[in-house]
């Protein structure tokens, strides 16, 4: 599950051309914890879940789909 919501992160974000420290100035977190959660080292609750969502664009459900498998 972790590796699979970072690897979408990361695509995500890549597709973007955004760096991972601008992502988490987006959606308001720090870059460390971003960091994390996309190389899959953390968790993250769904109100953080839901900004990184709104930053890369991407649909918050889909995010908890993967979140849920």
């Amino acid at each position: 599950m972790a590796k699979k919501l970072a690897n979408l992160l990361s695509e995500a974000r890549t597709n973007l051309g955004l760096t991972q420290a601008q992502v988490a100035k987006k959606a308001g977190i720090n870059a460390n914890a971003y960091a994390k959660i996309e190389r899959g080292e953390s968790g993250s609750r769904p109100i953080t879940l839901k900004k990184i969502a709104k930053a890369l664009e991407i649909d918050f459900a889909k995010l908890m789909d993967i979140i849920e498998d």
